[in-house]
């Protein structure tokens, strides 16, 4: 580790600053989906159990520096009290009087959650000032935030410069578990990258196809990569203005003695709904009035083959269109044989990126991977070989 964690640090009576991420889904005033709550209690538990004085700082959706009503914090702190197992309070501003009383307020061992961070324009713009305000509410800083890393903003990378920090128990988890992935991995690595679009993952495929023995190819960007080849994807939703940019990621899999697996067969249809007339056809008969949704079952069978020779595994997007059945077959069989390696120990799975989680929970297997990121842009730039500057941060 390159960086400190709540091992390192003496928080008893401390005022610990928490960075967290609670831009949770909401509806009519309640939090519809706890999962990042879930990920984040167990740091502010440890703490709080630890003789901590904890105040938990996140943004909330994009109100633009200006205070928006329905874009509160105030509905979270109750669903993050269940999580954590103890009474959390609120304060109706962040570094304004009332927080400064409330955290004043605060005995050992007990839980102050801040209103939204972005209510100030100074937090996405990494102000200093705002940052030191930060800061001079708290003595440590800890950054259990992975999913927000990848932003330079002032309760995300600036507090770190004026406090003792370390990462917290989720960004730790994340941070390893990436580190095992790809920075040193026991290999043969495989990544799959699926989706729609090749033109949004561009870095990534760069990135990886220079890291793995197997880069596997899924989603309507496959077809993009089928049609450099010169294959005819008929109405298959492809890019053409990139197919100069497919050949050259094909190109750097060559130089690097990588192999990129395309579907060999597609599932087929001439309508895109549910329940839709399909068939299975190799990938270079596509009719010209169709369109490819999903992979075949050899397809999945070529998948197999090379998952059990392969020990480190990195997962970013669907084969298919899993939202529609039948479409969610490939993505489904995939998911799978990665859960049963996993299972069985024979591979180390790391998986992330918004449709991912939701791919691997249709499949079922979502608890069945060894990783799964919740963390979204994140994974990805972080996947794209970027720096994060929140985890930079926690470096220095």
């Amino acid at each position: 580790m390159i960086f400190r964690t709540l091992d390192d640090l003496d928080v008893k009576g401390k005022r610990v600053l928490v960075r967290a991420d609670l831009n949770v889904p909401m509806a009519d005033g309640k939090v519809t989906d706890t999962t990042r709550i879930e990920r984040q209690a167990p740091t502010i538990r440890e703490l709080a159990e630890k003789g901590a004085r904890v105040i938990v700082l996140s943004h909330f959706d994009r109100p633009k520096g200006k205070v928006v009503a329905s874009m509160s914090l105030r509905p979270v702190a109750a669903p993050l009290a269940d999580h954590v197992g103890r009474a959390v309070a609120f304060a109706g501003d962040t570094i304004g009087a009332e927080a400064k009383a409330a955290i004043a307020a605060l005995k050992d061992g007990e839980v102050l959650l801040l209103e939204n961070t972005r209510f100030h324009a100074e937090e996405e713009k990494n102000d200093e000032a705002f940052a030191k305000a930060l800061a001079a509410l708290g003595e440590l800083y800890v950054n259990d935030a992975f999913s927000a890393a990848h932003r330079a903003h002032a309760s995300t990378e600036g507090v770190a410069r004026h406090l003792s920090h370390a990462a917290g128990r989720s960004m730790q988890a994340e941070l390893t578990h990436l580190e095992k992935a790809l920075a040193n991995p026991d290999r043969p690595v495989m990544a799959v990258v699926g989706g729609a679009k090749v033109s949004s993952k561009i870095d990534l495929l760069k990135n990886l196809v220079t890291k793995v023995e197997t880069l596997v190819i899924g989603g309507a960007m496959a077809n993009t990569f089928l049609a450099a080849e010169g294959r005819n994807v008929g109405k298959s939703l492809y890019e053409p203005e990139l197919l100069d940019t497919a050949r050259a990621v094909i190109h750097m899999a060559n130089e690097a003695g990588a192999v990129i697996l395309l579907p060999v067969d597609v599932v087929v249809a001439r309508q895109f709904k549910a329940g839709a007339a399909q068939r299975t056809v190799a990938a270079d008969q596509i009719g010209a009035e169709e369109m490819a949704l999903d992979v075949g079952p050899a397809s999945i069978a070529q998948f197999t083959n090379r998952l059990a020779v392969t020990r480190t595994l990195v997962w970013n997007g669907p084969f298919g269109a899993f939202e529609t059945p039948p479409f969610d077959a490939g993505t489904v069989a995939a998911a799978r044989a990665v859960a049963a390696a996993t299972k069985a120990g024979n591979l180390l799975s790391v998986a992330g990126g918004g449709d991912t989680v939701a791919a691997l929970a249709h499949a079922g297997v979502e608890n069945d991977f060894t990783y799964v990121s919740t963390a979204g842009g994140a994974f990805l730039e972080w996947l794209e070989g970027k720096e994060l500057p929140g985890v930079e941060a926690l470096k220095a």
